[in-house]
């Protein structure tokens, strides 16, 4: 037997990322070049969306681009530079967002998400000024729910200097920052459940989901306000990256980067294509070139997650129907 060095390998431009794999979906990358979106924030790409309606309605990771100060979109070879986040599904990590475009190619849907392990899948690779490139891989598990990890919180330090439930941090990655809660507000009520201790408040929120959303009552400057806050999965919250004790699991440490939130999601595919996390929020395109789901997180180095094409349809069409009636 051959020493391992001595022994052929599959040559590169066969494997999944090789030249000689992407060239035989160019069909498909065709799709992606038309009917995905580049996000863009100045020059940097943080990400791709969904092109829905031919006047300029586009899906995102809402988690990738809540805190980008200059989004810009391309789709195609054309940059539009006012991009507008209509609305954000903190259930599913969904943005929906309208630049002024008109005659874009919306992706096609495909008519199910019910296609076997091993079968072929498509998404964005890395993209070019101009072009779109292609990566490919496989569906690698049965469409699941995948809950938040962790459970939910509030995202927010309360004081253990005071008898009140003061607030003493913010965490910028939860819902408590974006209803607007600052350091030294004081939380009255969830739900209308008066708290006196910290443990009440982790008994009001226990059984919810990550994503749900609580109506909070809170004191500031003697005036009591009341507000929406989504609840956000612990571990996304205090940096997923870190697991018990404070460490980077060994299978983080061997990933890469991944999504902020990664975990949460009512139903996913998960696919193995490789990629950062800054290629989710694109179409997954199946054999066809028709859109099977939309790319939702990256959770490790072989686990991408997709939303299903029953559920994006779903959730497209809603959030265009709320856009429109506001």
């Amino acid at each position: 037997m051959l020493p391992v060095m001595a022994q052929q390998s599959l040559d590169s431009s066969f494997r999944t990322t090789g030249t000689a794999v992407v060239a035989a979906f160019e069909t498909q990358r065709q799709v992606l070049q038309t009917s995905s979106a580049v996000m863009l924030d100045g020059r940097k790409e943080i990400g791709y969306g969904v092109v829905i309606s031919a006047d300029g309605y586009v899906l995102t990771k809402a988690s990738e681009i809540t805190e980008v100060k200059n989004l810009s979109v391309t789709v195609d070879q054309t940059n539009y530079p006012t991009a507008r986040v209509l609305l954000i599904d903190a259930t599913w990590d969904v943005a929906l967002l309208k630049i002024e475009a008109s005659g874009l190619i919306p992706v096609v849907y495909a008519e199910t998400s019910a296609i076997p392990q091993g079968s072929w899948v498509m998404a964005n690779g890395a993209t070019t000024r101009t072009n779109r490139r292609l990566l490919a891989g496989i569906v690698s598990a049965k469409i699941r729910e995948i809950t938040a990890s962790g459970g939910a919180a509030l995202g927010v330090t309360l004081s253990t200097k005071v008898k009140t439930l003061e607030i003493d941090e913010v965490s910028e990655k939860s819902g408590a920052h974006e209803a607007g809660l600052q350091k030294g507000d004081v939380v009255l009520s969830i739900d209308g459940k008066k708290l006196k201790t910290i443990e009440d408040i982790g008994e009001a929120i226990k059984d919810r989901k990550e994503g749900s959303i609580v109506k909070l009552t809170y004191r500031r400057n003697k005036e009591e306000k009341t507000v929406d806050v989504r609840l956000t999965a612990r571990a996304e919250i205090f940096t997923e990256k870190m697991g018990p004790g404070g460490q980077m699991n060994r299978n983080d440490q061997m990933s890469g980067e991944f999504s902020n939130r990664r975990s949460g999601f009512p139903r996913v595919m998960q696919h193995d294509i490789l990629g950062s996390r800054q290629v989710e929020g694109g179409p997954l395109l199946d054999i066809d070139g028709h859109c099977i789901g939309m790319n939702i997180a990256r959770a490790s180095r072989a686990e991408n997650y997709a939303i299903p094409v029953e559920d994006l349809k779903e959730i497209a069409e809603r959030m265009m129907k709320q856009a429109a009636g506001k």
